[in-house]
């Protein structure tokens, strides 16, 4: 299984039988350009934001998820966790979705632009998670405090932080959510050189929690 970075909270899973991409975003909103995807079978989307719901950008005719439930394409197994967007039940910006998917026999967890830290009952309903997707710029989502607070509670065992400040976003991120580098140091991981893609499989996940910067 291989993960490559789009940009803001979109990333492209490439399996052996499927292709999923998560969070596409419009370009005009978030500032950054959308790369071409020349192949998906799946899209996720945690809401109905423009820098999450941009599906009209992808090619063909994917499957597209967007609630809570239970889900299988082509050998991906997905399971949507409702959430909030805010840390005040979804009395500021809404809803949010979780997505846990199987990919290979990897538990990937997308957390889309969860807001609050999770309950011991969302916890137990996303289950077991081997990588994640965490949201750490604050504003929109959790900060970077609250992020490593929710990478503890669920006990993955590769970490990659999402929707942070990138050089380029438009004013609008540039003034509320924050780089990277915050929740490097919540989580030690202060020298974690960015690369370009990562691929692991169920034999290859590392033994102790470890954050990969996707550029």
């Amino acid at each position: 299984m291989d993960i490559y970075p789009l940009g803001h909270s979109s990333f492209r899973i490439k399996g052996k039988n499927a292709t999923v991409v998560t969070d596409p975003f419009d370009p005009e909103m978030v500032g950054l350009k959308f790369p071409k995807v020349e192949e998906v079978d799946v899209v996720t989307v945690s809401h109905d934001h423009k820098d999450h719901d941009a599906v009209r950008l992808l090619p063909g005719s994917p499957f597209v998820v967007r609630g809570p439930g239970e889900y299988e394409v082509k050998r991906v197994t997905i399971s949507g966790v409702s959430t909030w967007h805010d840390d005040k039940g979804g009395q500021e910006r809404g809803k949010n979705v979780v997505y846990r998917l199987t990919i290979d026999g990897v538990n990937v967890c997308h957390l889309g632009d969860l807001g609050h830290k999770l309950t011991d009952g969302q916890v137990d309903e996303i289950g077991n998670v081997d990588v994640l997707f965490v949201p750490v710029g604050g504003f929109f989502t959790i900060d970077s405090k609250t992020a490593a607070a929710v990478v503890a509670q669920i006990e993955p065992r590769v970490v990659i932080p999402m929707h942070y400040y990138r050089s380029g976003m438009a004013e609008t991120f540039k003034e509320k959510i924050v780089g990277v580098e915050d929740f490097l140091r919540e989580m030690g991981a202060e020298e974690v050189v960015p690369v370009p893609k990562y691929g692991t499989s169920k034999e290859r996940l590392p033994e102790t929690t470890t954050v990969v910067v996707l550029e």
